[in-house]
């Protein structure tokens, strides 16, 4: 047995626990023992103390020789009894004769009585050999037996304490077969329904949560590899295509324009997809401060003006005049309602329009961006927000699926949620709802311990 195993542990603290507890117990037993013995040696003798007071009084007005009649009367106490009578007058008794000092290892009784108006001084005894060999022999039981139960006891806590951690064992055994490569095997669950089959299936809740992340990691990877390869392959071909023989300068001019929109492309792609690897690991540094959302959606609605004239569709604003102050980080939040009114506008139909209202109440505000386009699927809709994913139309749009996860990416860091509510064929809203920082600052002053502050 290992040294350092939990299983010589625990044979190890059982045998502690159990020495201990046997020698508390044995010297409870001995202590108890002695006491009881004692007692009932003292109880006798009173008895004897009684029987021979009782004695004298009867014999002391009768008889002349008292002295006789005591000494026979001592001679019927048990073997190594003692007496000693005094009182004055010369009234003396010793049994058996000897010195004046009681006898060394006896248990002695003193008893005072009057008789004929003399007070007489009584001394009983009896040996203490009897107790004193049998506390011994109790002693001896004890330590001759108390290392064999301990010995018994830790060889059956070593084999109870190898058959508790055997399902141990076995999830040990079976977590040493798992890699990358079979995160779907899961770890055997024990019967039992005690510690060890909670972390069993603690163990493979996790690995569950791996394998699915895993699993998006992968598909992640696979799909950047995917939208990479295109601007990449669009590139090298137009590159190839245009070193083959001479051009005039407007075939060149041309392929650069090709090769730089396709680069452009390719660095929004790069730049998203860092983006959201930094959110992932918790990378992202997003200071915040109160800000306004009435001017960062009328930054986004003048810049997105260049884009809404080529597609000729019209961007409608309504804010309102009461000021909407949360607490976020621009930048990211000029990246938010960039990407939903982007989406609007390419899907929106031309000569159509596009409503970017905001609005507060109930604690909360609120922004919709909505568009009069053709509208998403009900197939499609649950899985708008996922990484890469595009529906049909959406690729004839030139965009490559992270804009909305990136969307969704930053509400959450700023606790609000983002939803959406469409009807193909006549078009999408997006709603973004924040905690306003007003009602939260109001309630921290009638709650100063609260957590509405957190954050700001």
């Amino acid at each position: 047995m290992r040294t350092r195993s939990l299983r010589f542990r625990l044979t190890i603290w059982y045998a502690a626990v159990l020495t201990a507890g046997l020698g508390l117990f044995g010297s409870l037993i001995w202590l108890t023992m002695r006491h009881q013995l004692i007692k009932d040696l003292d109880r006798d003798l009173e008895g004897r103390a009684r029987r021979f007071e009782s004695y004298y009084r009867n014999e002391s007005a009768r008889a002349k020789h008292i002295n006789d009649e005591l000494e026979e009367f001592s001679q019927g106490l048990p073997p190594g009894a003692f007496v000693d009578l005094r009182g004055p007058r010369d009234v003396a008794f010793r049994f058996p004769q000897g010195p004046l000092a009681p006898p060394v290892g006896f248990r002695i009784h003193h008893r005072e009585f009057e008789v004929n108006g003399e007070r007489l001084e009584l001394d009983v005894g009896a040996p203490l050999g009897d107790v004193r060999h049998a506390l011994d022999l109790l002693r001896l039981l004890l330590w001759g037996m108390i290392p064999v139960v301990i010995a018994i006891a830790c060889v059956g806590g070593a084999w109870l304490a190898g058959r508790a951690l055997k399902p141990v064992q076995a999830v040990t055994d079976a977590a040493l077969t798992i890699s990358i490569e079979n995160l779907s095997e899961r770890l055997p669950v024990p019967a039992t329904g005690d510690e060890i089959a909670q972390l069993a299936a603690v163990l493979n809740s996790m690995l569950a949560r791996l394998e699915a992340a895993v699993t998006t990691l992968s598909q992640f990877v696979a799909d950047a590899s995917h939208e990479l390869r295109t601007p990449l392959a669009v590139i090298r071909t137009t590159a190839e295509l245009a070193l083959r023989r001479e051009r005039s300068p407007e075939s060149y001019r041309a392929s650069l324009q090709e090769v730089a929109g396709e680069s452009e492309r390719m660095t929004q792609l790069v730049e998203d997809l860092l983006a959201l690897a930094r959110s992932d690991a918790g990378a992202v540094e997003m200071p915040r401060t109160a800000i306004d959302l009435r001017e960062v959606l009328a930054d986004v609605s003048v810049e997105m003006n260049g884009l809404a004239e080529v597609l000729r569709v019209h961007v409608r604003t309504v804010f309102g005049e009461q000021a909407a102050v949360i607490s976020g980080n621009r930048p990211a939040l000029h990246r938010l309602f960039t990407v939903l009114l982007d989406n609007a506008l390419k899907y929106s139909r031309p000569g159509g329009d596009v409503i970017l209202t905001m609005a507060r109440g109930n604690g909360e505000i609120w922004v919709n961006v909505e568009d009069f386009g053709e509208g998403i699927s009900e197939t499609d809709l649950p899985h708008i927000f996922k990484r890469f994913y595009q529906a049909d139309r959406a690729r004839h749009a030139g965009g490559h699926g992270l804009g909305l996860s990136l969307a969704q990416t930053i509400a959450k860091a700023h606790g609000a949620e983002i939803g959406v509510r469409s009807t193909p064929g006549k078009g999408t809203t997006f709603r973004v709802v924040f905690p306003d920082r007003d009602t939260m600052v109001a309630a921290a002053k009638l709650a100063p311990d609260a957590e509405a502050l957190a954050g700001f």
